[in-house]
């Protein structure tokens, strides 16, 4: 390049530039050093050209002739300008195409990387990656570039041969950088100045080396005898994937130095033994017991050894660090939104601090590529109420999932990590069988991470050396894999024998870890040394209390007439230039009336001061569903918007918010559309945070069915299984109104079956004092249960819902309601009716208009635990009671009837009748034409009146 610059220094003789040159010639001819150097080369030059009278003597050429000598070269260079454009124009051409091959390393470098342990396929060919490609020649290679726009060397340019030779070390050896699909240019320039910079490899010292044999020591060590005592038993192994360990006892080292002081992890089972005992320290001995089958006494029922979670406080490089393995069913992928919940409240605790708080998710490759619950936590992930600063995922690709090696079985994208493109994560790619790359990219990945807090991912491309179990045999579907996983060495093999050559190990050392590891197993022994057993975080929360306090269904929750009218105040005034929607100056008058005691409380105004009292007295609350801020019906108008605002993200005010100075924080979420990942985050952020009230509001109780999996798994059994207690709300809208099949019925027949051991409690109260007592109760008993609550719909204003505020300022949440129309005479009535939910309203009605006087009407507001004890002093007001019938909307194979039989027959007397008035079995929740829903609610009506019932007697 600098040749061609030289050539075109002549130009400089061209058309209106002679003038100016015969000036400079003639100050050189006066005094030479008056003239810059460039010139003054030139005009000696051209003062040594032989002279054209033969005379050797050119000093004093004749000016005359010299200026003859400018017009000459300039017609000439007429024609040399021409030539040079076209040269310089060339060079542009090249320049570019180095431009284009430097964007198709960066884009598809990780195409021919070498990822594959196993070598089991040539690397693609790629022609974007070769020169040729683009016209570039061997006669190229030692031309020189622009290296400008890299991060290769400081120097500005580099010849194409030192530049491919930079690219190629870079993007297609040990580690595949995945991150052109991210659309902010600064955290694209700072990865490319990272691996660039680096050319993707780590220095590290002989002791780093050494610390990552060790680690790939131990994690193949546990394997191995685990394997010989434990033969056949299931454990999952992650013989095959050790450089996993290697990465995360990396991931917790440097974390700590860039101030993360607590890591949440979620895993599924590989890998997931080797983690617990190399390194979160939990003792081998205790493993060992649990392969022998001992049982945990404080368990109910207990789980086994790889869903188990731990937690333990490590000394780390940076200093203590606390970490925390979340309990995980076979359900794989469910804990991701699980430990997201968790992070987001340990965050809070720290106010708000995401750096501090690290959650790790490590995946399976079929898993992650496979499982719909892994899009819906990328999904929440920026969103307001559910971020957490990022995730650092761990893939643990062993390139076969369950049974299936062949990607066209297992996913329809070129990797199993395409998901995360859709939050534009970057993916780094690397060889198992390079420890020392695993190291990089894990380094890489938590300094991006806490850089920029956002997702990333670390797909570690290993092998499975063993079956999906142990008790499987892959080579009975997979025998080309298995032939070369047979011939492979092992990742520490490997890598000893490389230190070996390099001269970090001396002979027989490796050896030597072996035998050291394999006697800490023989003897117990914990392998992680130091654990901190007396370092305890102030951000910890002290679970203590609510574990040792006892079941009770009461507690004091009434508040002070003086205190509730302050807080009443406090939610109906809003600030004095705030223009809402005439809808919400409606409901403010309505609820002030309320408060001022001219109008009985509606739910919405029940549930309000609930909130309000328990924030005032120091209870965090947070609330999310997909219509929580207004209430899907309405009701509650949590949030207000400003009508004249020109902003979508202005113009807010939030009653709850603004109660007193010293309140504690309200947070109310319209979550993203999904149930499934929304519902496990707020169980893991409850199971973090028990001074919280956290509440999950569905859309329609039905769609509840979306996240099964987090209420069998975690919800229902997580105390029995796991020892994990949790105080978590579900409101589920339920009621029978008309509007089909998928919008009535929340299951209680399901959360019903799932009752046992006083796992949780359903309640389907039906006034506002109800829920007021109902929430409070929740927060002000000692323990933590999770609650279901089946919320109304059509009550939700209805009057026969409402309850006048003196109920708010005494009592306590009602089990069991009683009769409340005082003109009916308890020694009359020989057939009481039992029901509970909104159907009690249509049975009130409808006995009115029989004007019947010898019937009863009782509500269950808590189907469990079965209030025994109030139940049966009900029915002992009616001495002359022969039927008990229970109503209910809900087709007869569904809502609370199977389940409530037996409760009620153990309250019943002899000689006395059990009935049931409803809906018959049904394959469907409810219908979906409205006349067909009246037709079967003016049946199930006439049978709860009916003389000629047909029922069951209970003989003793």
């Amino acid at each position: 390049m600098s040749t061609f610059l030289e050539k075109n220094n002549s130009s400089y003789l061209f058309g209106s530039n002679a003038a100016y040159v015969e000036e400079l010639y003639e100050n050189y001819l006066a005094n030479p050093n008056s003239v810059e150097e460039f010139w003054r080369d030139y005009f000696d030059q051209l003062q040594h050209q032989p002279a054209t009278d033969g005379n050797s003597e050119t000093r004093d050429q004749n000016h005359t002739a010299v200026i003859a000598s400018f017009a000459q070269r300039a017609k000439e260079n007429r024609l040399a300008v021409k030539a040079d454009r076209q040269l310089c124009l060339e060079m542009a051409s090249k320049q570019l195409k180095v431009q284009q091959l430097i964007a198709a390393y960066r884009s598809l470098g990780l195409r021919h990387a070498q990822l594959d342990p196993l070598k089991r396929a040539e690397r693609p060919e790629i022609p974007e990656l070769d020169p040729a490609f683009y016209g570039l020649t061997e006669a190229d290679a030692e031309e020189t570039f622009s290296a400008t726009n890299t991060y290769f060397t400081k120097k500005e340019h580099m010849t194409l041969r030192e530049l491919l030779e930079a690219l190629r070390n870079t993007y297609c050896r040990s580690v595949g950088v995945e991150y052109m699909h991210v659309s902010d240019p600064q955290k694209k320039r700072w990865i490319q100045e990272r691996v660039e910079a680096s050319q993707s490899t780590e220095k590290l010292n002989n002791d780093d080396k050494k610390r990552i044999l060790q680690q790939l020591t131990e994690a193949e060590g546990l394997e191995r005898y685990l394997h010989t005592r434990y033969v056949g038993q299931k454990r999952f192994s992650l013989e095959g994937g050790e450089s996993f360990i290697s990465a995360m006892d990396e991931l917790v080292n440097h974390a700590s130095t860039k101030g993360s002081q607590d890591i949440v992890v979620g895993m599924a089972h590989r890998g997931r033994l080797n983690l617990l005992v190399n390194i979160m320290g939990k003792m081998p001995s205790d493993l060992f017991a649990e392969f022998e089958g001992k049982q945990d006494g404080d368990l109910t029922d207990g789980d086994v050894k790889y869903h188990s979670g731990f937690s333990s406080d490590l000394d780390a490089r940076g200093g203590p660090i606390h970490m925390t393995l979340a309990f995980n069913p076979s359900h794989l992928e469910i804990v991701n939104p699980v430990v997201q919940g968790s992070a987001r409240a340990r965050q809070e605790r720290r106010g708000g601090n995401t750096e501090q708080v690290i959650p790790v998710l490590v995946h399976g490759d079929a898993a992650f590529a496979g499982q719909g619950v892994v899009q819906e936590t990328l999904n929440m992930s920026q969103t307001r109420g559910y971020s957490v600063g990022g995730t650092i995922h761990v893939v643990i690709n062993n390139q076969i999932g369950f049974t299936t090696s062949d990607p066209r079985d297992s996913r329809s994208t070129l990797y199993c990590t395409d998901v995360v493109k859709m939050i534009e994560a970057p993916v780094f790619h690397v060889n198992a069988d390079d420890p020392e790359a695993v190291t990089f990219v894990t380094r890489l990945a938590v300094d991006y991470r806490q850089e920029f807090g956002s997702d990333v991912v670390i797909d570690i491309i290993c092998f499975r050396k063993l079956g999906h179990n142990e008790q499987d045999t892959p080579s009975l579907t997979q025998p080309l894999m298995y032939k070369t996983i047979a011939k492979h060495p092992g990742t520490r093999q490997l890598y000893a024998d490389k230190l070996l050559n390099q001269g970090v190990l001396e002979e027989g050392e490796s050896e030597a870890m072996v035998k050291a590891y394999r006697q800490i197993m023989e003897e117990g022994n914990r392998t992680v040394e130091p654990v901190l057993t007396d370092y305890h975080s102030k951000f910890a929360t002290d679970w203590t209390p609510f574990l040792d306090a006892k079941w009770t269904d009461h507690a004091e929750t009434a508040v002070p007439m003086a205190e509730l009218k302050r807080l009443g105040e406090a939610i109906t005034t809003i600030p004095e230039n705030f223009v809402p929607h005439q809808l919400v100056k409606r409901l403010l008058r309505d609820r002030r009336a309320m408060i001022d005691g001219e109008i009985d409380l509606d739910w919405g105004m029940g549930e309000h001061l609930a909130f309000a009292s328990l924030l005032a007295n120091g209870y965090p609350i947070r609330i999310t569903g997909q219509d929580s801020g207004r209430g899907t019906f309405t009701h509650r108008h949590a949030v207000f918007h400003e009508q004249n605002r020109e902003r979508w993200d202005e113009g807010y005010y939030v009653p709850l918010s603004n109660i007193s100075e010293k309140q504690a924080n309200f947070t109310v979420i319209d979550s993203v559309l999904s149930e499934e990942a929304v519902l496990g985050f707020e169980y893991g952020y409850a199971s973090a945070e028990p001074n919280t009230l956290t509440i999950w509001e569905a859309q329609f109780g039905d769609f509840v069915n979306g996240a099964q999996v987090v209420i069998d798994q975690f919800i229902a059994s997580g105390e029995a299984k796991w020892g994990r207690h949790c105080g978590l709300t579900l409101m589920l809208p339920h009621g029978y109104e008309g509007q089909g099949p998928e919008h009535s019925s929340a299951r209680i027949e399901r959360f019903l079956q799932l009752c046992a051991d006083h796992n949780i409690q359903c309640v389907q109260p039906t006034n506002a004092a109800q829920i007021f007592h109902l929430l409070r109760r929740q927060m002000i008993r000692k323990f933590r249960k999770p609650l279901v609550i089946f919320t109304p719909k059509s009550l939700l204003r209805s009057k026969i819902a409402t309850s006048p505020l003196k109920d708010f300022t005494e009592g306590e949440f009602k089990m069991v309601i009683g009769e409340t129309n005082t003109e009916i005479n308890k020694d009359k009535v020989n057939r009481l009716l039992v029901c509970s939910g909104r159907v009690y309203s249509d049975l009130v009605s409808n006995r009115a208009e029989r004007e019947i006087d010898d019937v009863a009407i009782i509500r269950v507001e808590q189907l469990y635990p079965f209030p025994h004890k109030e139940f049966e002093a009900e029915l002992q007001q009616y001495p002359n009671l022969k039927e008990i019938v229970w109503v209910q909307d809900e087709p007869q194979n569904q809502g609370p009837w199977f389940y409530i039989q037996h409760h009620i027959y153990q309250n019943m007397s002899a000689g006395q009748k059990l009935s049931y008035a409803g809906r018959a079995a049904s394959s469907s929740p409810a219908v979906g034409y409205l006349a067909l829903h009246n037709e079967q609610l003016k049946s199930l009506l006439e049978q709860a009146f009916s003389p000629r019932l047909r029922g069951f007697t209970l003989t003793k």
